[in-house]
């Protein structure tokens, strides 16, 4: 009896928040309200320390996805500074986690299972494993390679995430087939890439023992999982219990995606919320309850800030919570038919204050220029004084990002 009346009571002590509080804690932990919490290049480290992973995709219409994703937080950014963190200071590492992914090297010893299974799938495929010491012996002696640099013939067919079949007959397939399934193997890393073409050398080089040889703090698998979901509601800051594209590569159904939820509740590690006019419950990084208790007080720092947003942002990531939570539908259309689009090839959305406000699509230009080829606001926004000044500032400092002296709208 005594247990049910605790169950209950905890039950009760759930909170409740406003939509507008759901909102603004997101945006303050992301670092997209407020002053800017991130700055420079040990800013762009420290969000993705904080984000766990930030996705990269080699489109590049006025800066790529990982770089767009750390121009709208880190203050004075440059992109630069995010090349420099993977291939000269190495506390960031090109692999996979949500899809292709840049993740704090000290992460590493994390994956090791995921680098385990790549190494005992790659076995039981006949003749593989000397093409890889053919590949390493030449990396060893050569330094860095890319697929068309590697001297090994051959085809492989790679279908899917290390599988493969096939036989052997031309030169370039088979030299990259082998470099990603190294890669994959954790034996070799990105060295550097020239546009998006992948330069490999050997991990070892690179990355210091006691984090490439680290046994894995998860002992289990489940462990594992539980720690990559974590990651992920730490990485959006407020995440719903439901089948989320933000969990995406993670193997975990339902079932158990509500196991986990409740283990990490019970640890203390995540606390529950409930939003108004949803029924779905919220969780949150226990770490992150000050700045809850803050928001809902009111004394949390929310001074507008005007930012365009990466299409895969981790604020993006769930796009059905952004439409439950900020009223905003958003759609990537780089993949849609030109005549079907409804805005642009690569637009992006503008964030002002805990709103978003519209899309952009901004190309620079070779004479300098950055040229708005698209701005579509949304519905009921008013074009005041105060929202063209911070347009203005943002496109201004958009421009620089690129590379541009100036903007033409």
């Amino acid at each position: 009896m005594q247990k049910l009346k605790y169950i209950v009571y905890q039950v009760n002590m759930i909170q409740t928040i406003t939509k507008q509080q759901a909102r603004q804690f997101i945006l303050a932990k992301q670092g997209l309200i407020g002053s800017y919490q991130f700055n420079g290049k040990d800013g762009a480290f420290a969000y993705v320390r904080q984000a766990g992973c930030i996705q990269f995709d080699p489109v590049d219409v006025c800066g790529k996805n990982a770089e767009l994703t750390l121009q709208s937080r880190v203050k004075g950014f440059r992109k630069t500074m995010l090349q420099d963190l993977l291939y000269q200071d190495r506390k960031l590492v090109d692999y996979v986690d949500k899809e292709l992914s840049i993740w704090p090297v000290e992460d590493w010893p994390y994956f090791s299972s995921f680098r385990e299974r790549s190494l005992q799938m790659s076995d039981t495929f006949e003749g593989l494993q000397e093409l890889k010491e053919e590949a390493i012996m030449y990396i060893d002696e050569n330094g860095p390679v890319c697929s068309d640099t590697l001297p090994i013939e051959g085809e492989i067919f790679w279908h899917s995430s290390m599988h493969w079949s096939g036989h052997w007959h031309k030169k370039s397939a088979a030299a990259r087939s082998v470099l990603e399934q190294l890669y994959t193997d954790g034996t070799l890393i990105i060295h550097h890439k020239n546009g998006s073409r992948k330069y490999y050398d050997i991990a070892e080089k690179y990355l210091p023992a006691e984090i490439l040889y680290a046994e894995n703090p998860c002992r289990t698998d489940s462990e594992y999982t539980a720690w990559r979901v974590l990651r992920r509601i730490g990485a959006v800051g407020l995440l719903w219990d439901k089948n989320s594209p933000a969990l995406l590569g993670i193997q975990v159904k339902a079932e158990q995606r509500k196991k986990i939820l409740a283990d990490l509740a019970e640890e203390r590690k995540i606390c529950q919320v409930m939003v108004e006019d949803v029924k779905t419950p919220f969780y949150y990084l226990s770490s992150d309850e000050e700045l809850m208790q803050k928001v809902k007080e009111g004394s949390a720092d929310l001074k507008p800030r005007m930012s365009f947003i990466a299409p895969l942002d981790p604020l993006l990531w769930d796009k059905a919570l952004i439409t439950a939570l900020f009223d905003f539908t958003y759609a990537w259309e780089i993949y849609t038919p030109a005549e079907k689009r409804k805005y642009g090839y690569y637009t992006l959305p503008i964030l002002y204050g805990d709103h978003f406000i519209g899309r952009i699509e901004a190309v620079p230009g070779k004479d300098g220029i950055l040229r708005v080829k698209g701005l579509w606001w949304e519905p009921g926004v008013r074009q005041t004084k105060k929202l063209n000044t911070a347009l203005d500032r943002t496109l201004q400092n958009f421009a620089g990002f690129n590379g541009c002296r100036n903007y033409e709208l």
